[in-house]
């Protein structure tokens, strides 16, 4: 099995790219974030053609998640179900290839002065709250998604330029790590020690050609799914050419 996240950055600007990329990759379970697009509007119909059963939870011009899956999606859930009031469409979940699958798109913060900063970290406590009423560690879990944290200085180009920044600041840090506390393993960290390697380059700055990134697209999983894990990899090529999406896909294989 294959499963993949890849922050898309808008299915309509992408549509095509993302199609040609899953010819090509095939990957089993496909986590999307950023789609940018009601439920009405996003190309189901597509994806299915290629081969996919897909699950949406959209908005439009902003957010957005969506997973999609050569096999059927069962039990699929919306949303944390714990804050009515909260309609930014931010967490999809559904069970296929016998795993439970989460796929996230945290908030970005901004800043830290800015008031999405503590809405950021009290998402993650909302996080870890629903996976502790919707899941079991010793069962097969899949959280996927743009965490928009850089676990790490492993994974930040500079970690000096980016000291006290978003994505990088202490209490986001310790915010992702108490999910993970949950019981899982980044699947990428698992298998490349400390290698230097990104998911998200900034358009600004050519940074992508200066390969001045963050790795903040993870996949974490529970000790049932890691053991089955063979690899993870992160496909810089699919961040290449005009019109990209400013986030590579993150790819897990699994026996």
């Amino acid at each position: 099995m294959k499963l993949a996240t890849w922050n898309i950055n808008s299915i309509r600007a992408r549509e095509e790219r993302l199609l040609t990329w899953l010819d090509r990759e095939k990957p089993d379970v496909l986590c999307l974030q950023e789609t940018k697009v009601e439920d009405a509007g996003f190309p189901a119909q597509a994806l299915r053609k290629a081969g996919y059963e897909v699950a949406t939870f959209g908005q439009r011009s902003y957010n957005g998640v969506a997973i999609a899956s050569t096999a059927p999606l069962a039990d699929v859930s919306r949303g944390m179900g714990d804050d009515p009031a909260d309609v930014e469409a931010r967490l999809i979940a559904a069970t296929t290839h016998g795993v439970r699958v989460v796929c996230v798109y945290v908030p970005n913060g901004q800043d830290l002065a800015s008031d999405r900063y503590p809405y950021k970290l009290a998402w993650f406590k909302r996080l870890r709250a629903y996976l502790e009423r919707t899941s079991s560690a010793d069962q097969p879990v899949a959280l996927c998604g743009d965490m928009n944290v850089a676990p790490d200085d492993r994974d930040v180009w500079s970690p000096e330029k980016w000291q006290g920044q978003i994505h990088c600041s202490p209490h986001e840090r310790a915010a992702l790590a108490e999910v993970a506390g949950f019981g899982l393993t980044d699947a990428f960290r698992h298998h490349h020690g400390d290698d230097k390697l990104y998911s998200w380059w900034d358009y600004r700055g050519v940074s992508f050609f200066k390969d001045q990134g963050l790795r903040i697209d993870l996949i974490f999983l529970t000790a049932p799914l890691l053991a089955r894990c063979t690899g993870c990899v992160i496909d810089r090529n699919a961040r290449k050419g005009q019109d990209a999406s400013d986030h590579a896909p993150v790819i897990a294989s699994f026996t």
